[in-house]
């Protein structure tokens, strides 16, 4: 539990940070494309950082308690995390345009984590 909790923060410190970097430091250093895929990866690394939280607090034994769909959940969101934030984070600094083809399988992490949050849940219920 305390993994994912701790995951989340510290990912919802860095999507902070990185946000006031491309706000002030890469505002007048990168076109105005790349600037959006930097905000991109910023908010969907913000998104996933609070489910990060909320999977961890979940996991707590006064909610569903830890579980194998749970724990799956948590990690696909962080390993979603780090392949498309970061690919879009290197290719908005690099130019490198054959990154945007390693995005897509951390966008399949992040609905695999949501999926596996969902059979989470229906377990808990039955």
């Amino acid at each position: 539990m305390p993994f994912f909790i701790i995951a989340g923060a510290i990912n919802a410190a860095i999507a902070v940070a990185f946000g006031a970097f491309g706000a002030h430091a890469l505002k007048d250093r990168l076109s105005e494309h790349y600037l959006a895929i930097w905000e991109t990866a910023v908010q969907y690394q913000m998104f996933h950082a609070v489910g990060l939280i909320t999977v961890g607090i979940l996991m707590s034994s006064a909610l569903l308690g830890p579980s194998a769909a749970l724990s799956w959940s948590g990690y696909l969101l962080l390993a979603g995390v780090i392949i498309f934030s970061g690919s879009l984070y290197v290719l908005s600094l690099s130019g490198i345009g054959i990154l945007g083809a390693i995005t897509p399988i951390g966008g399949v992490a992040f609905i695999a984590g949501w999926i596996m949050l969902i059979v989470a849940v229906v377990k808990h219920g039955n």
